[in-house]
């Protein structure tokens, strides 16, 4: 049976205007399991793999408005990690209460995974990926000047602290999740990402200040699992050129390359769906064969039949 990491986007996890209450993202999580069942029912060996940016940016928030000599705030690896447990603990109920349901004899388990990238990629002398709350330029210069993090205004909304976003290289636990998938469990993992951490000459790992690309991550990890797909749902059913142009055009069959140039003549929002087409290009470039399909989450399973999505594959 076809192995498939499935990359949840945000919208599996929080809808949008609704508050961010755990009872209110654990319901989201409910009604996403229930999306998954026919490809779990389908017999597909899944991976899930989940973005965490709202969750950890008031995971940092509360952090911060602790913090005192008593209750220290963590750091930020360390806060990813926090969110990484509590995510993974939402999906692992959910869909253990749509398996029980419906009397498939499957369980859940969530992995807090660490992501291994490079010390020396450039990324590091460029941070630029903002994350927690917004100050002002007095309040950001005090903090930089205590703290040495970097901040940089916002778009007129204020000041941001901003990191580095390097490439995934590798995944500490791939062994590990290979091991729970082939035992027949349905594995969440990668959770934003991943914690980054780089390796050291003695082969020990430690955590750094900065964000992975979740669907990088994800493609990561579809390729060191070996999957068959790497399944990317999001809030459309399509890939779209030109986007709210008159000249839309949805994307249903297409090779790397072309998606490579589509890339280049800059038809895909950074920060948005460009994040998607990369990691999709890369995951299907990686081996001959490889699948990467972005779609709705709604389409999932019609997408893995071959009637919906955007199906992205490479030439050889």
């Amino acid at each position: 049976m076809k192995k498939v990491v499935i990359a949840l986007g945000g919208n599996a996890l929080q809808k949008a205007n609704e508050p961010a209450t755990a009872e209110a993202q654990q319901k989201v999580c409910e009604q996403t399991a229930e999306q998954l069942l026919a490809i779990i029912k389908a017999g597909y060996e899944i991976v899930l793999t989940h973005g965490n940016g709202p969750q950890v940016g008031n995971i940092v928030l509360q952090q911060q408005i602790a913090d005192s000599e008593r209750t220290p705030a963590m750091p930020f690896d360390t806060c990813g990690a926090m969110s990484q447990g509590m995510i993974g603990y939402w999906l692992q109920q959910a869909i253990d209460k749509t398996l029980v349901r419906v009397g498939i004899p499957k369980k859940a388990v969530s992995v807090v995974t660490q992501t291994v990238v490079d010390r020396n990629d450039p990324a590091f002398s460029n941070p630029t990926k903002p994350i927690g709350p917004f100050y002002s330029e007095e309040e950001a210069r005090q903090i930089m000047q205590e703290k040495g993090y970097i901040f940089k205004e916002d778009a007129g909304r204020g000041w941001r602290r901003v990191v580095p976003s390097p490439k995934p290289v590798d995944i500490v636990e791939k062994d590990a999740i290979r091991d729970l998938v082939e035992a027949g469990h349905i594995v969440i993992a990668v959770g934003g990402g991943g914690i980054p951490v780089v390796r050291n000459a003695d082969g020990t790992v430690e955590g750094v200040d900065a964000v992975i690309d979740k669907d990088l991550g994800a493609a990561k990890l579809a390729e060191l699992l070996d999957a068959d797909v790497l399944l990317i749902l999001t809030a459309v059913e399509k890939v779209a050129i030109n986007f709210r142009k008159p000249n839309q055009a949805e994307l249903d069959d297409v090779t790397t390359d072309q998606m490579k140039q589509y890339m280049q003549e800059g038809h895909f929002a950074p920060g948005s769906m460009l994040p998607k087409v990369e990691a999709a290009v890369q995951f299907a470039e990686s081996r001959p064969g490889r699948l990467a399909i972005i779609t709705s989450l709604e389409k999932g399973f019609e997408a893995l039949q071959g009637k919906a999505g955007t199906r992205i594959t490479a030439l050889r």
